[in-house]
């Protein structure tokens, strides 16, 4: 395993319930800033072998980004089941959810 890709996996277990982070800013972390579609492949094909929290992570405009509308609807459920209030937009506040490390 490449060291990014470790370090994209312990970032991402690390975010707590009821906190999310964005793609972005987990490859920033993770020391690539430019590599937040990395995080996207990694998260696709690795959630269910590390049991990440997948629906954790959402885009730079607090959106989720799933396009599949059951797993959208699914992120959504396990966000709102953890306290996270999804606004208009289907949007996150970044200010109140984000987690920063």
């Amino acid at each position: 395993m490449q060291p990014f890709t470790a370090t994209v996996i312990d970032i991402i277990k690390g975010i707590p319930e009821g906190k999310v982070m964005t793609y972005g800013q987990i490859a920033r972390l993770a020391g690539s800033p430019r590599a937040a579609r990395q995080v996207v492949r990694i998260l696709h094909s690795m959630s269910g072998k590390y049991r990440l929290p997948w629906h954790r992570v959402i885009n730079s405009l607090g959106e989720i980004a799933i396009k599949d509308d059951e797993s959208k609807s699914l992120q959504q459920l396990f966000l709102q089941g953890e306290g996270i209030e999804i606004g208009e937009n289907n949007r996150v506040n970044l200010e109140r959810y984000q987690f920063h490390p």
